[in-house]
């Protein structure tokens, strides 16, 4: 690739000069869309295994008591919050997916905006207007990698997160351009995960190291600490170690006109996107035939599909998180797809498994990553046809408010019954009003 000048400064000018009374109505609300469903998921991650183990990692070293820990009483400096609220907001993998690139793209920004702004004083403008930079450079930074990057085996959530949440630290923090160049720098050196640790506790750590480490690199950029003038687009930067062709237009054209934030997908289900037109599929044909005996059952999807989830064989509920076979043979069996769906449990109920002996798999490069189609075979000889184009949640077919709303009551009913997170639904949804922001993490644990 041959190196080309001014990229970097490019965005960095983009990130310093963009105002809140620039950015559209219809932006602004997918802000605090994304808001609301990373709340939801955070909570019910908050107490799972990889989020307990890394926080009793870190207490050891830690001696601040700067920022929560999502869900939970715990306290702890601000870049070890933003690691453990990163993590904990993808490790059920129900977290929201901007489509042309599969970024997960909110888990890496939020974490570090809210550590932060419980260190400096945040009105609601400035972490709207933060957040909305931050997942504009991320995604700007993964659709210039995309398509290869992903199928590569690079996590592209980890890779390109930890420039979303430095570019949008920077803008809280009131960097000039030029410091916002050096924090991309230093968040570029420190750009990793691999999707082979997908379905692992160790996919969590490059999750939760993409806030981290975006929040450390405009800190460190704040205090004088320089990096490259190129380091995206340099003759051995990101772009030209990665090994792809750059898509140039997805990463400069329409800047500050077309939001990246407005392609966002918000998930019903708690697993790999690319599942989720199957599992549209397989519900809605479960609802139609509850009592039907499942003989075969044939599907097919967008290539990607196959090359992330084609898993019949697994072990752990983490791992059915990413397997096609699982899903559909679950939803099929018990008429449901939620967090119960994809436990240990779960996994090695019986039935589910003789279910998933039965799915058979095909890839079809006409569908796109939101479509699927299904044929389920039935012991009185029939052939059922299913298909959809657009996945519920998608920006095609977004979930409503009220149902990322009701996500969000449903998990924080599942952390403890009777937990009232109606004051955290409504500060978000009047974040315009909201002159400080640092008590929102706080909403979300149980009185």
């Amino acid at each position: 690739m041959l190196p080309r000048a001014g990229v970097t400064q490019t965005l960095a000018r983009f990130v310093a000069e963009t105002r809140w009374e620039t950015l559209p109505d219809p932006v602004r609300h997918e802000a605090k869309r994304a808001l609301l469903n990373f709340f939801a998921v955070t909570i019910a991650g908050c107490r799972t295994e990889p989020v307990e183990i890394a926080l009793k990692s870190l207490a050891e070293f830690s001696g601040g008591k700067q920022a929560a820990v999502i869900g939970r009483t715990d306290r702890i400096d601000a870049l070890s919050a933003a690691f453990l609220n990163g993590a904990g907001a993808n490790v059920f993998d129900y977290c929201d997916t901007h489509l042309p690139t599969v970024v997960h793209p909110t888990s890496p920004v939020a974490p570090a905006l809210l550590a932060l702004a419980e260190m400096r004083c945040v009105t609601g403008p400035e972490l709207l207007l933060a957040f909305v930079l931050g997942f504009e450079i991320e995604c700007r930074v993964g659709g210039a990698v995309s398509p290869g990057h992903y199928p590569k085996g690079w996590h592209i959530t980890s890779t390109c997160g930890v420039f979303g949440s430095a570019a949008g630290a920077a803008k809280l923090l009131g960097l000039s351009a030029n410091q916002i160049v050096w924090a991309l720098g230093t968040a570029s050196t420190q750009s990793a995960g691999l999707c082979e640790c997908l379905g692992w506790p160790a996919k969590s750590v490059s999750v939760g190291n993409a806030a981290r480490n975006g929040l450390w690199s405009a800190l460190l950029a704040e205090k004088g600490f320089s990096g490259p003038a190129e380091p995206i687009a340099g003759a051995q930067g990101f772009l030209a170690a990665m090994g792809e062709p750059p898509n140039w237009a997805a990463l400069l054209d329409g800047l500050g006109t077309r939001w990246e934030v407005t392609n966002n997908s918000i998930k019903p289900y708690p697993c790999g996107f690319v599942i989720h037109p199957l599992l549209d599929c397989a519900l809605d044909w479960r609802r139609d035939h509850p009592t039907a005996n499942v003989t075969r059952v044939a599907v097919r999807g967008n290539p990607l599909l196959l090359q992330r989830t084609d898993r019949p064989e697994v072990a752990t509920g983490r791992e059915s998180q990413v397997s096609l076979q699982h899903a559909v043979a679950a939803a099929l069996v018990l008429g449901k797809a939620g967090l119960d769906q994809f436990t240990d449990a779960c996994v090695n109920d019986p039935a589910v498994i003789a279910m998933r002996r039965k799915i058979e798999v095909g890839s079809d490069p006409a569908l796109s990553t939101i479509a699927a189609e299904m044929d389920v075979f039935t012991a009185d000889g029939k052939k059922h046809s299913v298909a959809t184009q657009a996945a519920r949640g998608s920006s095609s077919n977004p979930m409503k408010d009220t149902e990322i709303e009701d996500k969000l009551r449903a998990e924080a009913g599942r952390w403890r019954p009777g937990h009232d997170i109606q004051k955290l639904i409504d500060a978000v949804w009047a974040l315009e009003k909201s002159g400080d922001v640092s008590n929102l993490a706080a909403m979300t644990v149980p009185r």
